[in-house]
């Protein structure tokens, strides 16, 4: 046996054990190694994985302050029986911890400290150039979100060929699809340390259709598709600002039943020792004339609902149904493509947004311009350049200094509208154009009301000391939203 020194690391970040042993064979199937943490009654078992030129890894998260003891297990000799310790200090910075679902309509980081995720999509931003990918990352530091969604695998888009792939080889020779490409999975390390570093999280699709044939790891043998799941759990799983999509628009791959995404969210839910949230989200050939038919988000593994649909209304029959947080990631696009789903105004986006947000959902941006930009964000990155961003950013602020506890409130009649009960009230009337509305604020209390131009980004009226019933005055356009903050007894 062999005594590492003592390390230290914050509460939430990433420690880093490396080893060496054997590179003969083939390392990744023939050669299993895990960690043991173990911190007073606490005990979490941490698989590792080979990087490499005879060397082996293994990442933990530590979630509790003070000492942790660890020892490994390998069928390797050189590995197994090593053993040492780590201090976990507090957490500094803007490190709040991975973000968690704390009821079922929320989120929050570990600190407490209230998430709402705001998200765009870029799926293949990964597989661009540098110079690209410098541009997209700066695009994001710029931007108002705090979550993106990005395909691991390349995505069959444009025809263009990627930078690299998770297994090494190429479509003209074929992939091996036991052997992984440790250069391409420290590429994307690099870049989700990078987005860490802007408070962004990773919602990180896993499996999707988009392939169409092209490269086949669309329709991988299942013994390949769980190996390679179990590699992306052991390499990432320790950054807390990893989210796992299993699968982003699952019903459109056709080599794959139900059956197979249930298990591989079961592999997910058992192995992955930090339970990042994890979901799977769907596409359009689970719609029928009748209903929309998804995957059962009520189900164990899934820690919240990831959808797509053009209906932003449905987000209150889906919170009911699976009583967890709805995330409408896919809602159409913003941009001039010659599809349907990619050729929203600016102003149907931020619509969506704002009826999303008022129904207590969350909803993801995305954009498809054609001409605007050299690049086109949903597929490659680059610069964002439509007329929703500035509005959805002023959206964010708004959301974010409302309540923490904020909920959903089904019975104000005609109007999305979310708020505390005698303490916060926001209403938002998208299409319609009302000149006036009847208001009943609770009595004894007065309150604040703020008449606000969605998409002017500008508060157009402010009325003080109201409470009880009368009437509000509204101009008569579309994208009005109403704020009634309680200032008094």
């Amino acid at each position: 046996m062999s005594q590492s020194t003592k390390a230290t690391v914050e509460q939430w970040g990433m420690f880093e054990l490396s080893l060496v042993g054997t590179s003969q064979g083939n390392p990744f199937v023939e050669v299993t190694v895990s960690a043991t943490f173990r911190h007073e009654h606490k005990q979490v078992r941490v698989t590792g994985f080979y990087d490499g030129d005879g060397i082996y890894k293994v990442r933990f998260s530590p979630c509790l302050l003070g000492e942790w003891e660890y020892w490994v297990d390998s069928n390797d000799g050189q590995l197994s029986g090593q053993f040492g310790q780590l201090l976990c200090t507090t957490a500094s910075g803007d490190n709040h911890g991975p973000v968690q679902v704390v009821d079922n309509k929320r989120f929050a980081y570990a600190d407490g400290t209230p998430y709402i995720p705001v998200g765009t999509t870029s799926y293949g931003w990964l597989h661009q150039s540098e110079e690209l990918q410098s541009q997209t990352l700066q695009t994001l530091q710029n931007s108002p979100f705090n979550k993106i969604r990005m395909c691991i695998i390349m995505n069959d888009y444009g025809n263009s060929e990627p930078n690299g792939f998770p297994f090494v080889g190429s479509r003209e020779a074929g992939f091996s699809l036991d052997t992984f490409d440790t250069a391409f999975f420290a590429r994307l390390e690099q870049r989700i340390e990078q987005l860490q570093a802007m408070q962004i999280e990773v919602d990180l699709i896993i499996f999707h259709p988009y392939d169409k044939g092209r490269w086949g790891l669309d329709r991988m043998p299942s013994e390949a598709d769980d190996r390679y799941l179990r590699y992306v759990l052991a390499r990432l799983s320790a950054y807390r600002n990893i989210w796992w999509s299993v699968a982003n628009e699952y019903d459109f791959m056709e080599h794959k039943q139900m059956a197979d995404w249930d298990r591989l969210l079961q592999i997910i839910w058992n192995e992955d020792p930090h339970r990042r949230l994890s979901s799977i989200h769907n596409g359009t050939k689970m719609y029928d004339h009748a209903s929309v038919k998804l995957y059962d988000y009520a189900k164990p593994w899934i820690t919240h609902c990831s959808t797509q649909h053009w209906d932003v209304s449905l987000v209150t029959q889906w919170q009911k149904q699976y009583n967890k947080p709805v995330v409408l990631d896919e809602c159409c696009y913003e941009g001039n493509m010659e599809r349907r789903w990619g050729n929203l105004s600016g102003e149907e986006m931020t619509r969506r947004f704002w009826d999303g947000v008022t129904r207590g959902a969350f909803v993801s941006h995305g954009e498809t311009y054609l001409e605007r930009s050299s690049e086109l964000w949903l597929a490659r990155g680059g610069e964002l350049v439509g007329d929703s961003i500035a509005r959805i950013a002023y959206m964010r602020e708004i959301i974010e200094a409302a309540p923490a506890q904020y909920e959903y409130m089904p019975h104000v009649r005609d109007v999305p509208s979310i708020g505390v009960e005698g303490e916060y009230y926001l209403q938002y009337y998208g299409l319609h154009q009302p000149i006036f509305r009847y208001m009943d604020l609770p009595e004894g209390s007065t309150f604040r009301v703020e008449v606000i131009d969605t998409w002017n980004m500008e508060i157009v009226a402010v009325h003080e000391g109201k409470s009880g019933k009368f009437t509000l005055d509204l101009p008569g356009k579309p994208y009005i939203a109403v704020k009634m903050t309680k200032v008094g007894e």
